[in-house]
């Protein structure tokens, strides 16, 4: 009856330290195992390797590794979790060696690892930029005999789309279909249209679409959204908007996300009176307007030149409770320039500073405006003032410096900007060397490209 109640009581201290992990609350797990012992509970393996998890997670892989020592002092061997615990550790923090380590520690400790052991190895492949390292990796599952479950396969396919090998990902799951009676999740036809989207191929999204249909499955919200997302990337308006209607046909939580998508497609394809109705039928059918919705409309009057309607967005936002962002103030700083009123920006932008707002991006829309508006060296004036600047606010000025044929100074922003350690634009670069050619003398452009290899060496 005593050991029935140890093993209950180490049970629930198990959960404790689970459900205190999952709070970030780490202290107070480490009190309750120090609690536990002084109660006659001892931890087991299953208590370290919930805190072996929640280090990892919330501290370091250090934090993580450090709590094997305490399991063996306290005679408790590590088992396969644990070193799978730390493999997903060591993958958060892009360590493929520590990855490795944990592996081959594993099995000189005489520990067989199992298939997440190895989809964790595959996802770090995947992430450090690897693909052809976790490839092998999944042909050794293969080989090795171990049967690889369905996060092995999406693990593989989402692994490789994220490396810009979408072909190849499609490749590998029409293979998996025909060799491995592998029925795919809709997770998995999420990943790949949502690849296929970003890659711009919109018939074989389309061609996967249907099939996803045929085969039984029941698209979600994501998936629509997806297929909504593609459609307008590839100017296929009407097709979108079918989606957009199938969707709500079926009954699925069209949510505020889904409507926003095709808000800001109607939007790029110049359809304004779509978008004032798409609008009136969320607020129609009791879909309150976030902040993300109102910047949108905001936006759309800016475009159009109507910054007295965009104030009064800006006036029923705030008083719905909805207090405007940085984008907010942005998004006004910006329609003022497009609209002339320069001044006016300014003294909204000193205004966004005064707020306390990270002003970074209206800076650079402000200066933006400033170059395509001819003011080049009020635009230089506010650059100099600037306490942060990131590689957009010096490619505005470079671009603009060429254009103007000051490629002297173009030159010398383009040199700052490296050594600020940012990353320039190659079309830039191109432009200050092709300016400096037809303008200076060839030793001018020798000097200016060994300065540039320098400045590279030095700060990437």
């Amino acid at each position: 009856m005593r050991g029935m109640f140890l093993r209950l009581s180490t049970k629930l201290l198990n959960i404790s330290i689970a459900s205190l992990c999952k709070a970030k609350q780490l202290e107070k797990a480490e009190s309750a195992i120090i609690d536990g012992i002084r109660l006659g509970v001892l931890p087991d393996v299953i208590t370290y390797n919930t805190l072996i998890t929640g280090y990892c997670q919330l501290i370091s892989f250090d934090a993580g590794y450090s709590v094997i020592h305490r399991m063996r002092e306290a005679g408790i061997k590590p088992d396969v979790v644990t070193y799978n615990s730390l493999m997903a550790g060591a993958t958060k923090q892009h360590s493929l060696s520590q990855c490795l380590n944990m592996l081959d520690e594993m099995l000189d400790s005489g520990i067989i690892p199992d298939v997440w052991s190895y989809n964790t190895l595959m996802h770090c492949f995947f992430k450090l930029g690897k693909p052809d390292e976790a490839y092998r990796v999944f042909h050794d599952i293969l080989l090795k005999n171990i049967s690889p479950c369905q996060a092995t396969f999406n693990i593989m396919i989402n692994g490789l789309c994220k490396n810009g090998l979408t072909t190849k990902a499609l490749r590998l799951f029409r293979d998996l279909q025909r060799h491995h009676e592998y029925i795919p999740e809709i997770i998995t036809y999420n990943i790949l249209l949502n690849s296929l989207c970003e890659s711009l191929m919109w018939k074989d999204m389309m061609r996967l679409y249907d099939e996803l249909h045929e085969l039984g499955h029941s698209p979600n919200a994501i998936t629509y959204t997806t297929i909504m997302k593609g459609c307008f990337r590839c100017r296929r308006f009407d097709v979108g908007v079918e989606i957009f209607v199938e969707m709500k046909r079926n009954g699925y939580a069209h949510d505020l996300f889904s409507y926003c998508t095709i808000i800001g497609a109607l939007l790029k394809s110049g359809q304004k009176q779509d978008t004032y109705n798409c609008i009136a039928h969320m607020i129609k059918i009791g879909y309150e307007l976030d902040l993300a919705s109102f910047n949108t409309l905001i936006n759309l009057h800016c475009k159009e030149g109507k910054l007295e309607h965009a104030y009064n967005l800006v006036n029923v936002a705030e008083e719905s409770g909805k207090n405007c962002d940085k984008y907010t103030h942005t998004i006004l700083i910006d329609g003022l320039c497009q609209a002339g009123e320069i001044d006016v920006a300014w003294r909204h932008l000193e205004h966004m500073k005064k707020m306390g707002f990270d002003c970074l991006v209206a800076f650079n829309c402000f200066i933006n405006s400033l170059c395509k508006g001819g003011h080049l060296d009020y635009a230089l004036r506010i650059f100099y003032s600037m306490d942060v600047k990131d590689a957009f606010t010096y490619s505005s000025l470079i671009h603009n410096l060429c254009l103007a044929r000051r490629y002297h100074l173009a030159a010398k922003l383009l040199l700052s900007c490296i050594r600020d350690g940012f990353r320039t634009l190659k079309a830039d670069q191109k432009a200050v060397v092709k300016g400096l050619s037809t303008t200076g003398s060839k030793l001018d452009v020798k000097r200016f490209k060994l300065k540039l290899r320098i400045a590279k060496l030095s700060y990437y």
